[in-house]
């Protein structure tokens, strides 16, 4: 580092002071949830639909988790698998799994037996925490082959009555393992000397296996309380903020930005069990939420309601973009329908979600060569450096791969020393993305390193191309991936879905792009489905799609 020109930080001149003054975090989530509950005590923690959870409700449910998993045998360090969506269950389960002192693993409802059979494995997990529907119709079987010894079963109908038909589509199932709810209003205590300090793993966060099979990233509760802090003190949000769970809680956006920001603010998190776009624009209008952070692809959704107006955005301080590629034509759209600047972010599961983002009182600039959104500025205390093959850095302006050093990068990769010395070399985080930064500080990603077409021998970057698309009025998403191609090797092929009423074919959607795009840039094929292939998180699947471009 030493001579480095990233070092010296340029982007600390566009941060104001509270941005740049240092922060002392809390040990961990749980000290910060019984300074919540001391100080007040009666004010909601938890609102989901017309249920209200209070801080001191729900640091005495949570003790009892803890105290319930300590009297089962689960042992310091023992890892607890949850698997659930954004309801109270999650959150109990996670602050009771922590309080008992084990780690968390938290595992995406969408995932298969197969996906969850090589998690509870690779984790050695001890415990399972789950929907009951989830345990009768795979887990059961799941969990008999893995090291799983404790089972909690929740029905996520519990802690509200509305049963708003929209999500909330299931029953009720006869109780078959200990049941989450019952253990959490049992009143057990939670066990003595077992609060996690800041250098204790608190997560085990697989990553999606984009390459080979997922790792489990060991996201610390230092790592997490820097960001929630930051978060907390660069948002500039008014005293018991709202924050709205637009990201699922099970994914490190979620779980930090969103959970950990609010717990450190002592605010109100509104939960929705999962992402329906009537739902969320109903708790907008009932909540009233000041901030929430989501994948573009969700405010497409929500901009694409028919119900949606003006009046449901009021209430926001800010909102924040990350998990997913945010097109600056989204922005602008969004802006001028509904008011609200959606502010970017970018970071990864390896550095506990944000390592740069836009701050209140700037506005992310657009890089005038490529058309590329800025994703933010780095934080005080992160360096971001952007190196060639070779590992030498490049000039500001240059594009290479970004690197990330920080405290809140993840010590490394579970059980995974040759996984962790190749992206940690020296502790700092090799992202495998491409990107660039400029004179000022300000980031931009400009697409993930395997996903670089090669067509012709030109290189090809996807997000260019998707960024020109969705400047046209008929497009709602767009992936774009290579493809085999006699002649050119791989050609660029785009995959589009339509606004509601909008029409389109292809080949003017072509003509679109070679009209403002270099020749051997624009798409030779364009395919229209009616929606693109996500991951729970709202980040739309290239490798589907790639996977479908090869074998048609």
């Amino acid at each position: 580092m030493t001579g480095s020109r990233y070092a010296a930080k340029p982007w600390l001149a566009l941060l104001s002071d509270a941005q740049r003054a240092p922060v002392a975090p809390a040990d961990s989530l749980v000290h910060a949830l019984r300074r919540a509950a001391a100080e007040t005590p009666e004010r909601a923690f938890l609102a989901y639909f017309d249920g209200r959870l209070t801080y001191r409700e729900a640091d005495e449910l949570s003790d009892s988790v803890a105290g319930h998993l300590a009297a089962r045998g689960l042992e310091r360090g023992d890892r607890v698998a949850i698997l659930l969506q954004n309801s109270p269950h999650f959150v109990l389960a996670l602050l009771g799994a922590w309080k008992a002192g084990a780690v968390v693993v938290p595992v995406n409802p969408m995932y298969k037996s197969g996906e969850v059979s090589h998690v509870l494995r690779d984790g050695d997990v001890a415990a399972l925490i789950c929907s009951d529907r989830a345990w009768e119709s795979y887990l059961r079987e799941t969990a008999a082959e893995s090291p799983v010894r404790i089972v909690l079963t929740g029905c996520e109908l519990d802690f509200q009555t509305r049963n708003d038909a929209r999500v909330l589509t299931f029953e009720r199932l006869p109780q078959a393992a200990d049941d989450l709810t019952a253990v959490a209003r049992a009143g057990h205590k939670a066990p003595q000397d077992r609060d996690p300090g800041p250098s204790d793993i608190a997560l085990i966060s697989y990553t999606s296996g984009t390459s080979g099979t997922p790792k489990g990233a060991t996201n610390t509760h230092g790592n997490i309380m820097y960001n929630a802090e930051r978060q907390r003190t660069g948002l500039e949000l008014p005293e018991a903020p709202v924050y709205f769970a637009l990201a699922p809680l099970f994914h490190i956006t979620g779980m930090v930005c969103q959970l950990g920001a609010c717990l450190d603010s002592a605010g109100t998190l509104v939960l929705a069990y999962r992402f329906e776009a009537g739902v969320v624009l109903d708790a907008f209008a009932e909540h009233g939420p000041h901030y929430t952070v989501g994948p573009s692809t969700a405010f497409m959704a929500l901009a694409a309601h028919p119900a949606v107006t003006r009046d449901h955005f009021a209430s926001f301080r800010m909102i924040s973009s990350g998990g997913a590629p945010l097109p600056p034509a989204l922005v602008e759209k969004f802006r001028a329908g509904f008011g609200p600047y959606i502010r970017n972010g970018y970071g990864l599961t390896e550095c506990t979600a944000p390592c740069a983002s836009v701050p209140p009182g700037l506005e992310a600039p657009v890089d005038p060569v490529s058309g590329t959104l800025a994703v933010g500025l780095p934080g005080p205390e992160t360096v971001v450096r952007i190196v060639d093959d070779q590992g030498r850095e490049v000039p500001f302006g240059e594009q290479g791969e970004i690197l990330v050093r920080g405290p809140q990068v993840v010590p490394g990769y579970w059980r995974r020393p040759d996984a962790t010395a190749e992206t940690f070399p020296d502790g700092e985080l090799r992202t495998g993305d491409i990107g660039f930064m400029d004179e000022q500080g300000w980031l931009y990603v400009v697409d993930r390193k395997k996903d670089m077409i090669n067509a012709s021998g030109f290189k090809v970057w996807p997000r260019e191309v998707e960024d020109v698309l969705y400047t046209h009025p008929a497009v709602r998403e767009a992936a774009v991936v290579g493809v085999p191609d006699g002649y050119r090797g791989e050609t660029v092929k785009a995959y589009i879905s339509l606004r509601p009423g909008a029409e389109a074919d292809p080949d003017a959607l072509a003509a679109y792009c070679r009209e403002r795009l270099a020749a051997y840039k624009y798409p030779r094929q364009v395919e229209i489905l009616p929606d693109l292939p996500k991951t729970a998180s709202g980040k739309i699947l290239r490798r589907e799609l790639r996977s479908r471009g090869y074998d048609g």
